[in-house]
Parts: structure tokens; sequence; C-alpha cells
């Protein structure tokens, strides 16, 4: 039975909507491990019945709670992608984000949940069903993963940092990307790319990455995991150094303001 839509909300109160819903396409995507196909929708870029499943479940756990707010999926098929207006809570999903490791079965991927008013989230969760970990964040509310406060590591010097970057699927050798890449590389400690933005905002919060930054990424990947990691003490900007925007597609994410400084350096040194 659908619930009344709420007239007011807390966002603690969309955290713990969030939370559910997150978790239930997590599950979902379990439930699939064994029976999914997957196909190309670009390039080097799949999408399973597994996918559709999650962002199925989600979205009608959401629509029972908050049947008058705005859904965004991923997944383009039944799902209206244009945005929230003014003033109107949107929720934003990636049912499955990760969904090469998934179809490979490499163990990083999870399902991402956010809530967004007026192109800033205030609301997020990210499940790990691999790891039974739900990373979590309200808007001035903090950062958790399952009931343990998040705190981000105080790595301040690259050079003892360990970094993680996401990438186009089709990133070409002469690409801006690449060049950032390697610069970071010779000068960080280590650089991951684990083929999940969620994830890595999420141990960014978790002080297991001390930095990530993606030139390229799209609302559903960075709605809820770039809350959790501000609201874990994170320094959060677009790659330009300027205010993170949801409907934006960069970001640069970092343990401390030192080592925000040092990666920004760099990414504006390439893009001059």
């Amino acid at each position: 039975m659908a619930s009344e839509a709420l007239e007011d909300w807390t966002p603690d109160s969309l955290r713990e909507i969030a939370v559910e819903a997150a978790r239930l396409g997590g599950q979902t995507l379990l439930a699939w491990r064994e029976r999914f196909t997957a196909k190309e929708k670009g390039p080097a870029d799949l999408v399973t019945d597994a996918d559709f499943a999650s962002q199925e479940a989600v979205r009608k756990l959401l629509a029972d709670r908050r049947p008058d707010d705005h859904f965004v999926g991923e997944e383009k098929i039944g799902v209206d992608q244009t945005r929230p207006g003014p003033g109107e809570i949107g929720w934003i999903v990636d049912p499955l984000d990760g969904t090469v490791n998934y179809v490979h079965g490499f163990p990083a991927f999870a399902t991402s949940v956010g809530a967004v008013i007026d192109g800033q989230p205030v609301a997020g969760a990210i499940y790990d069903p691999l790891r039974e970990e739900i990373f979590s964040a309200s808007r001035g509310g903090g950062a958790w993963v399952n009931d343990t406060p998040l705190q981000v590591s105080g790595a301040a010097s690259l050079g003892k940092s360990l970094v993680a970057v996401s990438l186009p699927p089709q990133v070409t050798g002469d690409s801006p990307d690449i060049a950032a890449f390697v610069d970071v590389l010779e000068r960080a400690r280590a650089v991951r790319r684990t083929g999940s933005a969620a994830l890595n905002l999420a141990y960014v919060a978790a002080g297991r990455l001390d930095a990530h930054w993606a030139h390229v990424i799209y609302p559903w990947d960075a709605a809820a995991g770039v809350l959790i990691a501000a609201e874990a003490g994170a320094t959060v900007s677009n790659c330009a150094g300027g205010p993170f925007d949801v409907w934006r597609a960069d970001y640069l994410v970092a343990s401390t303001a030192e080592l925000h400084r040092e990666l920004l350096e760099m990414m504006s040194s390439r893009s001059t």
C-alpha cells in the first residue's frame, strides 16, 4: 500500500529512504547474478537484465515512499531523465554501478541512490551487497557505513596518497584524462581504477582512498557518493576548482584541503 506523500521532509528522513532503496537494489543484483544476460548499449559500455531489475525495484520503492518526487535513473527505458524542477526532490539512481565488473565477476559493484534538490545532494546511500556495507549520509548529519561514523584520512600530500580515477569507457591515448592519470601516477603512492565511481567516493569517505577524480561522469554515479565524502570531511569541487554541481560531469574529491589543492593544480595545468 502506498504511503502518504510527505509534505515535510528532513535530510535524515530522506537518508533512511535512500538506505532502504539502495539495499533493495543491491539485493536484486545478487538475485540476478546467475541468470542475467548482457548487451552493449554503447562501445565498451554494458547493460544487463540486472540493471533494469534493480532500477525497477528501486523506482517502485521510491514511488511508494515518496509518490510526488521526481525519479531519474541511469537506464532510460520507461524512465523520465529530465531534471527535477526548482525546489522539487529528485531521486537520482544508479541501479548497478560497475556493470562491467558485475558481468566479469569482479567484486566491485554497488547500487547508488541520491536525493537532490536544486542540483545539490541532500541525502544518499551506496550499498555494496557483496560486503554488506551500506554507506550513507544526510546534509549536515554526517556520513556512516552501517552503524559506524565515517571520517576521511588525514593524507595531505600526493606522495603519501592512494588515489582513484574514473575514466570514460572509450578513453584514447591522446585524451587529457590519460595525461592527468600519468601525471598523478608519477607522483602518488599509487593510483587505482576500480570501475565503480560510487564505491571510490564511499572509500574516500571511509579513509580507504585519499582522493578520487573524474572528468567525465554522470549524475547517477556521483549524486550519493559526493555527499557521503563531503559529510565525512572531504574537500569537494569540480575539476576546475568551482562548486560541485550534480548535473555537471566532473568532480575532484580529496581527504584534505592540502591534497585537494595539489591535485587541483595538476588538473588546472592540464586544462590550459
